[in-house]
């Protein structure tokens, strides 16, 4: 039996490789997979991106997204499978970073998938904050409510 993991130089490591590359995301077995065109996956990533940042809305994003795929004209037992596998393209910089970084199968349902892209990116401190914000707000006197 051979070594599963022989040394590796720095040369190695300096060199860029797909090996031990792995999704994230565990697509259902079946034959019923639509291939993706290429012209689909650029709308998704001119429509839909999700960069990660603190100013960005997920839930907005998980809207405009599923809304796009709507519009794909699907059936039933395609639609879970291609909102899995167009979500890698509508998430970039640090949300395509948190994806890659997710163990190998660690979504095999959008539910999953959703669920924990809310939770990494609008965790329950975020609507705590939210609330406190909107509970302390305060109109001084001599301000319009816009100028608040």
């Amino acid at each position: 039996m051979g070594d599963k993991n022989p040394p590796r130089t720095l040369g190695d490591y300096s060199r860029p490789s797909h090996e031990g590359y792995q999704n994230t995301i565990e697509l259902p077995d079946g034959n019923n997979v639509v291939p993706l065109r290429s012209d689909t996956i650029r709308l998704v990533q001119n429509r839909c991106a999700f960069h990660g940042l603190r100013s960005e809305d997920p839930n907005q994003h998980l809207k405009d997204f599923l809304k796009l795929v709507d519009s794909l004209d699907l059936n039933v037992e395609n639609k879970e499978s291609t909102q899995l596998r167009l979500f890698h393209f509508s998430v970039c910089d640090q949300a395509s970073n948190w994806l890659e970084r997710l163990p190998t199968g660690s979504f095999s349902t959008w539910k999953d998938l959703t669920t924990r892209f809310l939770s990494q990116f609008f965790p329950p401190r975020r609507t705590t904050k939210l609330s406190n914000d909107i509970l302390m707000f305060q109109q001084h006197h001599g301000k319009s409510l816009s100028e608040a």
